[in-house]
C-alpha cells in the first residue's frame, strides 16, 4: 500500500463520556466513552482501523499522530510518554449501520498491567488524571482522519482509610425529638389497650361474684322476716274472746258488766 503522507482530516465530532444513566460510568480507573457512529463514514475504507488516543490534559496539546501501526504508543509508556493509544477497532464497526455496544469502557483490562503485555491494550488508567482523549482513523498509509480532543476527564478518587469516619452519622436534634415522641406515644398506646383488657376481664370476673352473692343473700332473707312492730291500743277495752281485754304490755284484766 503506497500513498503520500497527507494531514488527516479534521472532524467535527467531539469524544465524550456516554450521556446514559449507567452505573460505574466514571471510577477510579475506567470512564465509559461514547461510541462514536457514522463519523468516519465517507473517509474510511474496509481495511482501515480506528484508534482511540489517551493524553494526560496538559500532554494533549504535544501529542503527535503515529506515521504507521508500529509507531502506536503503548500503555505502558504513559508514564513517560503521558499519553497512549488503544482499542483498536475495524472502521466498519462504526459505520451507521454496524450494530455495535453504545459505549466504550477505557481502562477495563487489567491484563495490561498484571502482565506485561507489549501490544496495544486497554489498560487500567493510574490516576484520577485529568484525561483528554480522541479517535484516529488510520490507513496503511498513516493518519487519515481525526475527531477533536474531548473534554477534560476527570476520574473519582478514592477514599483514603484515615478519612473514613469509624462512628455512624450522628441524627439531628428534630430527628431525636420525633423519634421519642413516636416512642412515648408507642408506650401509651400499649399501656391503654393493656388497661382496657384488663378491665374488661376483672369485670367479667366480678360480674359472677356479685351475682352469686345477691342469689345467697336474697335467699337468706327470704326465711328471716323481721317481726311486725307492736299495733297502738284502742280506746276502751274491747273482749276478744269474752272476759278478756287486750292489754299490752299489762297482764290481761276481767271485763266488767
Amino acid at each position: 500500500c503506497l500513498s503520500l503522507p497527507t494531514p488527516p482530516a479534521q472532524l467535527p465530532y467531539v469524544p465524550q463520556v456516554s450521556p446514559m444513566a449507567l452505573l460505574g460510568k466514571v471510577t477510579a480507573t475506567t470512564f465509559a466513552l461514547e461510541r462514536p457512529r457514522c463519523v468516519f463514514d465517507g473517509h474510511a475504507d474496509a481495511s482501515d482501523a480506528v484508534w482511540l488516543a489517551v493524553a494526560f490534559a496538559n500532554a494533549s496539546a504535544a501529542f503527535r499522530n503515529p506515521l504507521s501501526r508500529a509507531d502506536v504508543p503503548l500503555y505502558q509508556q504513559l508514564p513517560t510518554a503521558r499519553s497512549y493509544m488503544t482499542l483498536e477497532t475495524a472502521a466498519t464497526a462504526y459505520s451507521c449501520s454496524a450494530p455495535s455496544p453504545a459505549v466504550l469502557r477505557v481502562g477495563s483490562d487489567t491484563a495490561c498491567r498484571d502482565q506485561g503485555r507489549q501490544d496495544p491494550c486497554n489498560g487500567p488508567l493510574p490516576s484520577p488524571g485529568p484525561y483528554r482523549v480522541k479517535f484516529l482513523l488510520m490507513g496503511c498509509g498513516g493518519p487519515k482522519a481525526e475527531t477533536r480532543w474531548s473534554e477534560p476527564i476527570l476520574l473519582r478518587r478514592a477514599a483514603s482509610p484515615s478519612t473514613i469516619d469509624p462512628a455512624p452519622p450522628r441524627r439531628g436534634s428534630a430527628v431525636v425529638v420525633i423519634a421519642s415522641i413516636l416512642a412515648s406515644l408507642g408506650a401509651a398506646l400499649a399501656t391503654a389497650v393493656l388497661g382496657a383488657l384488663g378491665a374488661k376481664v376483672w369485670g367479667s370476673l366480678c360480674h359472677q361474684d356479685l351475682g352469686t352473692d345477691t342469689f345467697i343473700r336474697r335467699s337468706y332473707r327470704t326465711h328471716h322476716i323481721p317481726p311486725a312492730p307492736p299495733q297502738p291500743l284502742p280506746p276502751g277495752c274491747g273482749c276478744s274472746p269474752p272476759g278478756l281485754c287486750h292489754s299490752a304490755p299489762q297482764a290481761p284484766a276481767p271485763c266488767q258488766t
